[in-house]
Formats: C-alpha cells, structure tokens, sequence
C-alpha cells in the first residue's frame, strides 16, 4: 500500500481509468452478442441497428485505447462477415 500521496491519487487514478476500459470493451462484447441473437433469430431491422451499435462502440473503445487499433479491426471484420453471412 502506497505510503505517498501522489501515489495513492495515481493509484486512485489507474483504477478508475481500468473501469473505464473494462466498461468499454464489456460493452463491445455485448453488441456482438446482441448482433448475433438478432441475426439468429432472423431480424434484419435489429441485426442492421445493433451493427451499427458495435461499430460505434468498437470506434470509440479504440479511440480511448481500451482495444488495439488491430483488434477492433479485427472485430469490426469479424461483425461484418457475420452480417453477411446471415
């Protein structure tokens, strides 16, 4: 445990900016679930929404640097293939 006061504030910070980036990519995860449920179920309307839910949430997950450039690309990839496919 951290005796320094500016130490216990970084700490402080680090893990406030963790939460953060765990909402973000927990947020990620569950567009694509939803995306998937939709597509499943054969709903067009909600698959076409939720996609465009996941691209926005991948975008801005990578912007902040809670994901790598390279795995929202892989991701957003991945979702579009899905789409496709279905």
């Amino acid at each position: 445990m951290a005796n320094i006061h500016s130490q216990k504030k970084r700490n402080a910070r680090s893990e406030r900016e963790r939460q953060e980036n765990r909402r973000r990519v927990s947020r990620v995860k569950t567009y694509f679930r939803r995306l998937r449920t939709a597509l499943y179920q054969g709903d067009d309307e909600r698959a076409a929404a939720e996609h465009a839910e996941l691209i926005s949430a991948i975008d801005k997950a990578v912007k902040s640097g809670a994901l790598h450039r390279n795995n929202g690309a892989r991701k957003k990839s991945r979702a579009a293939r899905l789409r496709k496919v279905s």
